[in-house]
C-alpha cells in the first residue's frame, strides 16, 4: 500500500480529526458527523467554527455521493467513493478537503461555477447565493449549483483542481479552508 500521498496531506496539513476513504453512504455521514461533533467538543472548537466545518462536511460528502461516476461496460453508474480529511492546519485554520473521480459533463459544470466563486467576493457570493436560491434553478439538479456557494459562505478560502484520468473521468480535488 503506498500511503506516500495521505502521508504528504498529513504532514502539510497538520492535525487530522477525521479521514475517510471509501463508498459514502447517507448514515456513514451521519456517524462521522456525529464523531466530528464529539472531536470538536473535545478540542473546544467555537461553535460557528463547528457549525461551519459540519455544513462544508456534510456538502462536500454529499457531493461524493452525487457526481462520483465510472463507465462499466458502456453504462454509466454513481460510485460513491472518494477521500474526505477534516483537520487543523499548522497555522491554526481548519480545513475539510474531499476527493473523488468525475466525468466530464460534472467537471465542466463545477469548473465553471467554481471560477465564478473564487473570483467574487463573500458579498458577492451572498448574493449569487441569493438569487439561485429564489431562481430555484438547481433546486433538484446536480451541477455544482447552490453547494459550492454555501461553502464559499463559510470558509476563507477554496482550492481545486481537475487531473485528467482516463475515458473522460477526472480527479476533482477541493480544499475549503476556514
Amino acid at each position: 500500500m503506498d500511503t506516500t500521498k495521505l502521508e504528504k496531506i498529513l504532514n502539510e496539513d497538520g492535525i487530522v480529526f477525521l479521514t475517510y476513504g471509501g463508498f459514502l453512504t447517507q448514515s456513514l455521514i451521519v456517524g462521522m458527523t456525529e464523531a466530528l461533533q464529539k472531536e470538536s467538543q473535545h478540542s473546544d472548537i467555537g461553535s460557528k467554527t463547528s457549525h461551519n466545518i459540519f455544513a462544508i462536511f456534510i456538502e462536500l460528502s454529499q457531493n461524493i455521493m452525487n457526481y462520483s461516476k465510472s463507465r462499466q461496460k458502456d453504462a454509466l453508474r454513481y460510485d460513491s467513493k472518494g477521500m474526505i480529511i477534516v483537520g487543523k492546519n499548522p497555522q491554526n485554520h481548519y480545513y475539510v478537503l474531499s476527493q473523488n473521480v468525475v466525468r466530464l459533463d460534472d467537471k465542466t459544470k463545477m469548473e465553471s461555477k467554481l471560477e465564478e466563486i473564487v473570483n467574487t467576493d463573500l458579498e458577492g457570493v451572498k448574493k449569487l447565493y441569493k438569487e439561485a436560491r429564489r431562481s430555484g434553478k438547481y433546486r433538484h439538479s446536480m451541477g455544482g449549483g447552490i453547494g459550492f456557494y454555501e461553502i464559499a459562505k463559510r470558509c476563507s478560502r477554496i482550492d481545486y483542481r481537475f487531473e485528467t484520468l482516463a475515458n473522460d473521468n477526472y480527479y476533482f480535488k477541493f480544499k475549503a479552508t476556514l
